[in-house]
């Protein structure tokens, strides 16, 4: 073959097989130049706001945490739950009062379901320190013992949810402090 013929011959075949492969120079590829407009998505009717029922509401932080009220001297309001109805918890709890180990049963109203009991002795619970209080510090023997003075203590149980229910102590902290110990103990809260 002679070297012209061999010039003419692999161009051609070049071009004819850019020809064949279907070169993409001469066509689009971008697909948002074939896109189409579509209708913008309805919201249903009753669904474009959200529901405002009590059980979307945020509680205050600190809610769960005992409530101290400063005019009362140390008055403390502390409780838990316990995954019974309210009637046999309140039968449970006042089974363990009966027993007098807490104190002496001042009264009961099944009514409202409580309880007031006059606790004797009990620890006020003492300030926790810090990690290095803890880490360095003497054991602090200093914590405000109640002695042999008896408190009042008011112990209610109510709903908590639907299948549970909660027990209330509140009165002196130390005392509630010894009378929530002793019914969670009991009573599995």
């Amino acid at each position: 073959m002679k070297k012209s013929s061999l010039l003419v011959t692999l161009p051609a075949l070049a071009f004819a097989g850019l020809l064949l492969s279907g070169c993409g120079m001469f066509r689009s590829t971008k697909a948002w130049e074939t896109a189409k407009q579509e209708s913008p998505l309805e919201i249903p009717p009753g669904l474009d706001t959200p529901p405002a029922n009590a059980a979307l509401v945020i509680p205050p932080p600190g809610s769960n945490q005992p409530q101290v009220t400063p005019a009362g001297g140390g008055q403390i309001a502390d409780g838990f739950v316990v995954s019974d109805t309210v009637d046999n918890t309140y039968q449970k709890v006042g089974q363990a009062l009966e027993s007098g180990s807490l104190g002496q049963l001042v009264s009961h109203d099944d009514s409202t379901h409580s309880y007031t009991v006059n606790v004797v002795g009990g620890e006020a619970p003492a300030p926790r320190k810090g990690f290095f209080g803890r880490l360095f510090g003497h054991h602090d023997k200093s914590a405000t013992k109640l002695g042999g003075a008896t408190h009042p203590v008011q112990i209610t149980v109510g709903a908590s949810g639907t299948s549970a229910s909660e027990v209330r102590a509140q009165g002196n902290a130390g005392a509630v402090a010894k009378v929530i110990d002793v019914l969670k103990g009991r009573l599995g809260g």
